[in-house]
């Protein structure tokens, strides 16, 4: 049974029949919200813009009831495919041969599947295509900026249970496998943004989409099961809220985030990118009951998450933080250009988990030396300044595009040393 059809006490309820339930107990935004320093800001906030600091009543509750939900047409076709007759193995082979040639070329394909390339390939009436192409070319342009934001910021949410407990349980962003599995996160990231990706059917960004949406039931349904994890704390593991704050974290906080760096992005191209991480949620999956389409709603929505923070992850959200900076470090046995190469890895790595991260987050940790690396990106500054800005010139912002693109694809190969992203989580949990 999947985890959207358990009906028992403590379990995740059926989507069919959606029940009111309490935030979670680690996500307390009342008691925060009510702090007077919190109260006393509100104030100030309204008097001088006119505005609240936080979203409505109405999108609080949305959010915090998009904790309980899942993806029920996904995990349908994970319980009939993968843990049916079928199995996981000859599963995969069927969903890649669809993705690839059309469901078409499966014969008889079981009725959970229809239901799944179903949804996947129906383009929603709100979809504006040209938004996402211009969404996804911004992701281009700023080639490995982006890894280093994206696996900089994401740190500063491992302080929280509801974000470790699964990725820790799952073993793939800790230790020694947190090189890996970032750098598998990284072949998405640049699947989907290439050209037309998300709107050509068969596309490879389509496929490596549709592989990360059946990867996460497989990751969810696991940790749901597992003693350690706490429906009524966290609710359910990767639901559509935090699913969703991971599409803000793909276009709101880097692109105000890399004016640190020099890289610049305007307010137009931001809403872009929320638009084009708002198609690419919708085809891994994300089903949000409040989605914020302006700048000013997402960093609404920010600012409840960071106020009613509980930081709980414990051991587990150390080894994760810790895991990251020092997964790019030199490797054992590299000598020449290629050590030379993961000596700076290592060190802008360093620099950005430091730059990306709250100070006061970032000192509890056990951190690598971030100077030298924090040295480099002041003196470059200028220069990568001067690069946007001459960008906006149309045939120098191709060019710059072009090259970001190759830069992205050359420094994802050396890291995976011959190695391809496998996009499957359907190995045991480490503990």
């Amino acid at each position: 049974m999947s985890i959207d059809q358990q009906t028992q006490p403590g379990s995740i309820e059926a989507e069919a029949t959606p029940v009111r339930r309490p935030a979670p107990t680690a996500f307390p935004y009342r008691e925060a919200m009510s702090r007077p320093m919190i109260r006393r800001a509100r104030k100030l906030a309204k008097r001088l813009t006119g505005k609240d600091l936080f979203p409505t009543a109405e999108q609080i509750e949305a959010f915090h009831g998009d904790m309980y939900h899942a993806d029920p047409v996904a995990e349908r076709f994970v319980d009939e495919v993968f843990y049916g007759e079928i199995g996981q193995e000859r599963g995969r082979e069927i969903l890649k041969q669809a993705l690839a040639h059309g469901i078409e070329s499966i014969e008889d394909p079981p009725e959970s599947m229809v239901a799944l390339f179903r949804e996947f390939e129906e383009v929603p009436e709100w979809v504006d295509p040209a938004l996402v192409e211009a969404g996804a070319q911004i992701w281009r342009r700023w080639g490995t900026f982006l890894f280093s934001v994206a696996g900089g910021e994401t740190l500063e949410m491992y302080t929280e249970a509801a974000v470790a407990t699964p990725l820790s349980l799952a073993g793939g962003y800790a230790g020694d496998n947190a090189l890996r599995r970032f750098l598998e996160t990284s072949r998405f990231w640049i699947d989907v943004s290439e050209p037309g990706a998300l709107l050509t059917p068969g596309s490879k960004g389509r496929a490596t989409a549709m592989l990360v949406r059946v990867m996460h039931v497989s990751v969810r349904r696991r940790v749901a099961d597992h003693p350690e994890w706490h429906i009524d704390r966290w609710g359910i593991p990767i639901s559509q809220a935090y699913m969703l704050l991971t599409l803000s974290g793909g276009s709101v906080v880097p692109a105000l985030a890399l004016w640190l760096v020099g890289v610049q992005t305007t307010r137009r191209e931001i809403y872009a990118l929320i638009h084009f991480q708002r198609y690419m949620g919708h085809i891994v999956g994300v089903r949000n009951t409040w989605y914020p389409e302006t700048i000013a709603d997402t960093l609404r929505l920010l600012a409840l998450v960071s106020t009613a923070r509980s930081h709980d992850s414990g051991e587990h959200g150390a080894e994760l933080i810790e895991s990251f900076p020092k997964a790019f470090a030199p490797r054992g046995g590299h000598t020449g250009l290629q050590r030379l190469r993961e000596e700076y890895n290592g060190r802008i790595y360093a620099a950005y988990s430091r730059l990306f991260m709250m100070p006061w987050t970032y000192a509890k940790y056990r951190m690598p030396n971030a100077w030298p690396g924090l040295g480099w990106i002041a003196l470059r500054f200028p220069l990568l300044a001067a690069v946007e800005t001459a960008r906006r010139i149309p045939p120098i912002g191709r060019l710059h595009e072009t090259v970001m693109v190759a830069h992205r694809e050359s420094w994802y190969r050396a890291q995976m040393s011959g190695r391809e992203a496998e996009f499957d989580a359907s190995g045991a949990l480490r503990r």
